[in-house]
């Protein structure tokens, strides 16, 4: 009996620890799973997860515990830390953020280009059509790595609006006309544009990223959308599509659950302000950036384009003659790592 089965003759992934009567099955479940070093990882018994979300059922965080998961479940109970998900006792306070206070905009620190290479981007959205159901933006905030305010204004929408949403964005009619200081969508389209791109022509961003930073928020395709402007996929973070933070079902969790579930603190209670949620966003990503994950070099963390090129067809009988341990060695993920960031 070769290394790869076990005293039933199972051979067992390395990653999840499913189990296959044949390695025929075993080399088919590697070229699907697209298991990485990259994926989460129990601290206790070394288990890939798809997400964190996979993790905590895992670990039994939230009071959901696996029936063969219960060893590593008792485990973290007594000392892991069910934010950052360690197995560290004494761990939990360094991990609750405090919550960061509504800024108001005239307590907005003085607005510049920002520091660092990614800015964090949210906006608020008030009602427009006959039921105000259609969203248009109505306030922009960016904030730098160091969570400081480079840009915040109110924005007068393109259309009337007809549903203001005061209970939650906490902005009144006042607020958005042309005596209030509001300034036109095209107008903060143009600064968050600049702020971005860095002095970057937009034409060569699309290949060459060169100055240009990343942008980092909850649902970018939607405030984009809202602000009239586009952005390359490479160089964006979102928090809602990033699939560590995502559902087990692929779906996108909410910032207010990442928030109080990753960072350790609630927000997004009574009137929202943007740059509670750029802060939220920002820290999230941060957090997932400077997970300690091992690289391989070149380009073997970085996405394939499909799972054939690390387990080709017609390598199938060389697939099947190696340990589960080589075939981990050769996967590559499905995603691009956060922590790849420069």
């Amino acid at each position: 009996m070769d290394s790869s089965s076990d005293a039933h003759g199972r051979h067992r992934c390395a990653a999840c620890f499913r189990q296959f009567n044949k390695m025929e099955h075993l080399v088919e479940h590697m070229r699907a799973a697209r298991h990485s070093a990259h994926e989460p990882r129990c601290g206790l018994c070394g288990k890939h997860c798809r997400s964190f979300e996979a993790l905590r059922d895992h670990l039994g965080v939230g009071g959901s515990t696996l029936p063969k998961a219960t060893a590593c479940a008792d485990a973290f109970a007594a000392r892991g830390c069910a934010i950052c998900l360690r197995v560290t006792p004494h761990h939990r306070a360094s991990c609750t953020l405090a919550r960061t206070p509504r800024t108001p905009q005239a307590a907005a620190p003085p607005q510049g280009g920002g520091s660092g290479r990614a800015l964090a981007l949210g906006c608020k959205m008030v009602g427009a059509g006959s039921d105000g159901s259609l969203d248009v933006v109505a306030r922009v905030c960016v904030v730098d790595e160091q969570e400081n305010i480079v840009y915040e204004a109110f924005v007068k929408p393109l259309i009337p609006v007809t549903h203001y949403r005061y209970e939650t964005t906490g902005i009144r009619p006042e607020n958005l006309r042309d005596g209030g200081g509001a300034v036109t969508v095209k107008a903060a389209q143009r600064r968050v544009q600049d702020l971005l791109l860095a002095g970057e022509q937009p034409w060569k961003v699309r290949t060459s990223r060169g100055r240009a930073r990343l942008l980092v928020g909850h649902g970018l395709d939607h405030d984009l959308d809202a602000l009239g402007m586009d952005y390359p996929a490479y160089l964006k973070r979102d928090t809602a599509a990033y699939p560590p933070l995502m559902k087990t079902s692929k779906l996108s969790n909410s910032l207010r659950f990442l928030t109080r579930t990753y960072l350790g603190y609630e927000i997004q209670t009574g009137h929202q302000h943007p740059y509670e949620d750029c802060v939220a966003a920002m820290r999230l990503y941060r957090r997932m950036k400077e997970q300690g994950h091992t690289r391989r070099g070149g380009d073997a963390d970085e996405p394939a384009a499909s799972a054939d090129q690390a387990f080709p067809a017609w390598r199938q009988r060389e697939l099947e003659r190696m340990t589960p341990e080589e075939l981990l060695r050769l996967s590559t993920p499905d995603y691009r790592c956060w922590c790849l960031d420069d």
